[in-house]
């Protein structure tokens, strides 16, 4: 177990802002997470538990305990003609988990690839990307309950999944750290999801298997974003915003082109990257911010800024759209005050 006082957090953020946590705690195995848990100190403290940072925004230093998971691990617990049970440590690198996925050609995770984060994060967040979401193969989450200290198995429908949502991420429920996920893939009888037009272009005339649909779903994602050890960023700020149909046929009235897609209860999926652009806050820069030149929905740190000044730019984007368009943006990324 790593514990260690006044630790940068520069290198846990992938904006890569130099703020410091008064207290650092990082433990490989369930066994010591419960030592921390029960630990008279840490139950007075507060404290945040982090993945790989990619979802981060530090407003401040944290005057608390940050806590990390090391619990590693990719391990076949069921296995037939047709599917694999894949049992993965919560500290798994998320893209790892998908390169060994596509390796052995099983299927089911390949539009995941190239997400940064950690594979307990990207069960939290549903994350999704090219008409697949994490969702749609957890099988359990096994979490351990940070008031009773005790470990409970959720299975999917528990998990209360839906866009960017899961029963993790809501403060009203009791806090859980994720240790173990589960993940159902598929052997054979593929089913694929190939029809986002990038993706569909990028796989003309080529065999469809995991390997070559993670492959396509790199390049894409390698010529639309900035590599965080590169450029700071935290991916996507906002999520794409789900309106009615109402208001989604006003707006279709007013501009054709908006690009959208179905989503739950009759509801539309619009672009947040789409709306940004319309109003013109692609490739600008605000000082040390800028929004990525090659995708509005990407705020980048160009050198030196700090959690406030990411924060304003977000902010005045999301008056502007909503001046315009009367839709709210949400970010994806979470604050830390």
């Amino acid at each position: 177990m790593k514990i260690e006082q006044n630790y940068s957090l520069e290198k846990q953020n992938t904006f890569h802002l130099p703020v410091m946590a008064r207290w650092f705690m990082e433990y490989e195995t369930e066994e010591e997470l419960q030592r921390i848990l029960r630990d008279e100190y840490f139950q007075e403290c507060s404290s945040l538990h982090i993945g790989g940072g990619s979802n981060l925004l530090f407003l401040n230093d944290y005057n608390g305990i940050i806590v990390h998971s090391l619990i590693k691990g990719m391990e076949v617990v069921e296995e037939t003609t047709d599917q694999v049970i894949l049992r993965v440590g919560a500290g798994e690198l998320w893209d790892d988990v998908v390169a060994f996925a596509a390796a052995k050609e099983w299927g089911g995770i390949e539009n995941l690839s190239h997400i940064p984060g950690e594979a307990g994060a990207a069960a939290l967040q549903n994350i999704g990307a090219y008409g697949a979401e994490i969702k749609d193969v957890i099988q359990t989450v096994e979490a351990y309950n940070q008031l009773t200290f005790e470990k409970r198995i959720f299975t999917n429908e528990e998990c209360q999944y839906s866009y960017r949502y899961s029963f993790f991420k809501n403060e009203q429920n009791d806090p859980y750290i994720i240790t173990y996920i589960t993940i159902r893939l598929t052997k054979n009888h593929h089913v694929f999801h190939t029809d986002y037009g990038l993706l569909n272009q990028a796989l003309e005339g080529q065999r469809l298997s995991p390997a070559a649909i993670r492959d396509a779903v790199i390049r894409i994602r390698q010529s639309k974003l900035p590599d965080p050890e590169q450029l700071g960023n935290a991916g996507s700020f906002f999520m794409n915003p789900i309106i009615s149909p109402e208001k989604y046929q006003q707006l279709k009235n007013e501009y054709p082109d908006m690009p959208s897609y179905p989503a739950a209860d009759g509801r539309v999926k619009v672009s947040a990257g789409w709306l940004i652009e319309q109003c013109g806050f692609k490739g600008q820069s605000h000082g040390a911010v800028a929004v990525y030149e090659k995708q509005a929905l990407v705020l980048v740190n160009l050198g030196g800024a700090t959690g406030d000044e990411i924060a304003l730019v977000a902010e005045s984007i999301r008056d502007t759209v909503f001046s315009r368009f009367g839709v709210e943006l949400i970010p994806e990324v979470r604050y830390i005050g």
